[in-house]
């Protein structure tokens, strides 16, 4: 369908019982007139002006009285039976006002005539022209089900509403499985690194994927191999290139014998580390203990003598004043386990039992608890990673393998370098060359936020503490979260109020009959319990309304299972 041409499809019908008004209106279509929910629809209005509107609703009505009445009219019930007139029957339509050309808010009037529009009237009703800043974020399909007036155009957000100043952080929500969070997430971060590769933005970027389910992100700057062709297509109408992640580095934790704790496959890791693009890494006593914290994140502590106990060690209080090592420190929290022994009396036995039942089964067990770090063996601490980061760098930080402690662990760390990092805390040790190359933005994408950041997560968790810091602050520090997991329902509500955007994939009855989910329109809601791979349906403060969207497979080769 032409831009210049508009399908009429029905007219408004404004019923003393269920009138038009500023935010809704209803009209009728004929019954074969394949409509869905989402489309865009265009309303003739006072002023020469049009009102756009939104598809929520579609009933089919007859002149039939009851089901008793369709009933009889069926010969008594006989299932075979042939009427010898059709009833008359149409579908009425519910949609929500999104706009008016001239801003004029009054209801459309009966009688008004509606149509199907043009991909200019799409793109302003939605508020998806004249975006500034742009980054693709899917792909529109309007009025598939209507002969010869389907319409496909890509999606651009403002990216300062996407990853600042304006607005920040991503939530991506869905299923496991049939909901591909993670492919949509990294086909957004592929579209902003080829846009700043492209660009001379005024901000520069850079991003730190934490791998957290089997070989996931362990190849993201390898070519994918199972392209389709509308995959290809939708890329080519997006301007994106098929390039996969550049500047791409992997960081594995620490095992025995200079190997590696993941589910990277031996080749894949060779290739890497010949390559320059892989490192170990670990954390040592003297520079990490600091994060000690960051193991008891799970941990609820209400007395708060887990913080005391770790406050004793880092400020190097006797016995604690000689050690160097994680070895050491346990050798010292042994003995603080021991009745009548010498030590800080206001901490009792049985809490430095605790702490010590902890650490030690992290400390022991993990081979990333190191005395020292060898550059020339390919490690390296993440902090010192992390302060070398760059413009358009990839940072995988694997943490697959892990428990759910270690996971915490690295994951906090993680967080805690970058903030360090951008809030200047690292300047002193830094040239004025290091200091002026630190990008400007640091997008942090992890799945399974639900671990770190559920509604029901102790108050006294770190992680917590440095998510919602994150959440608060990040857009002015220049910190970005990109985040999902499978129910939305579940997270912190500071943590999902600060996010500009939010991103729903397939999910069930269940979670969508939470308050979360209150400001969705009910057959909204029934779609997202039925949406396929590779559909999404977004929210973000330019758009007026929801949008449901589609995305192409991504860039590169996704490496799946576990073993």
């Amino acid at each position: 369908m032409s831009d210049s041409t508009q399908k009429i499809i029905g007219k408004i019908a404004a019923l003393e019982k269920c009138p038009t008004t500023i935010d809704e209106f209803h009209f009728w279509t004929d019954k074969e007139t394949r409509l869905s929910p989402f489309d865009v629809v265009v309303v003739d209005h006072v002023g020469d002006s049009k009102t756009y509107g939104v598809i929520e609703e579609i009933s089919h009505i007859t002149d039939s009285e009851s089901f008793l009445s369709e009933y009889f009219s069926n010969d008594f019930g006989a299932l075979d039976a042939i009427s010898n007139t059709d009833r008359v029957g149409m579908n009425y339509v519910s949609a929500r006002v999104v706009g008016n050309t001239k801003n004029i808010y009054i209801p459309v009037h009966n009688g008004a005539k509606v149509s199907l529009g043009s991909k200019k009237d799409i793109q302003t009703a939605l508020g998806l022209d004249d975006i500034k800043n742009p980054v693709v974020c899917g792909y529109l399909e309007m009025y598939d089900g209507v002969e010869g007036a389907k319409i496909d155009l890509p999606v651009y957000v403002n990216s300062d509403f996407l990853i600042g100043p304006e607005g920040a952080h991503l939530n991506i929500s869905g299923i496991s499985g049939l909901a591909t969070k993670t492919s949509y997430a990294m086909f957004l971060l592929n579209a902003l690194q080829q846009r700043a590769l492209k660009q001379a933005a005024n901000k520069s970027t850079a991003f730190i994927f934490m791998n957290v389910k089997g070989r996931d992100l362990l190849s993201v700057d390898e070519p994918a191999t199972n392209l389709s062709d509308s995959d290809r297509a939708m890329y080519e109408s997006m301007e994106l290139s098929l390039s996969p992640f550049k500047k791409v580095q992997y960081f594995y934790p620490a095992a025995e014998r200079g190997g590696v704790k993941s589910y990277v496959k031996p080749e894949t890791l060779k290739a890497q580390m010949d390559a320059g693009k892989a490192k170990r890494f670990k954390f040592t006593f003297q520079e990490d203990k600091e994060s000690l914290d960051l193991l008891f994140s799970n941990i609820d502590d209400p007395n708060q003598t887990i913080e005391s106990i770790i406050n004793f060690i880092v400020s190097e209080q006797a016995p604690f004043n000689n050690v160097d090592s994680w070895e050491g420190m346990l050798r010292e929290v042994l003995s603080m386990c021991q009745k009548g022994g010498s030590g800080n009396k206001e901490i009792s036995v049985m809490s430095w039992r605790k702490f010590r039942r902890i650490v030690r089964k992290s400390i022991e067990n993990d081979r990333m608890f190191s005395s020292s770090v060898d550059a020339a063996q390919g490690e390296v601490r993440l902090e010192d990673a992390i302060r070398r980061l760059k413009a358009n760098d990839v940072y995988v930080v694997d943490i697959a393998k892990q428990d759910e402690n270690m996971q915490a662990f690295v994951f906090g760390s993680v967080m805690q370098a970058v903030a360090k990092l951008k809030l200047g805390e690292f300047d002193d040790e830094m040239s004025e060359e290091e200091r002026t190359s630190i990008p400007d933005r640091i997008i942090i994408f992890v799945d399974e936020l639900n671990k770190y950041a559920s509604s029901d997560a102790p108050k006294s968790s770190p992680i917590l503490r440095l998510l919602l810091d994150i959440a608060e602050r990040g857009r002015s520090l220049g910190i970005v979260l990109f985040s999902a997991e499978q129910f939305k329902s579940a997270i912190h509500k500071r943590v999902m109020g600060n996010c500009s955007t939010h991103a729903y994939g397939r999910t069930n009855s269940i979670e969508v009959s939470d308050k979360t989910y209150s400001f969705v329109p009910s057959t909204y809601k029934n779609m997202m319990t039925r949406l396929k791979q590779g559909q999404y349906i977004i929210q973000n403060p330019v758009f007026r309304s929801l949008l449901k969207i589609r995305f192409p497979m991504p860039l590169y080769r996704q490496d799946k299972g576990d073993n």
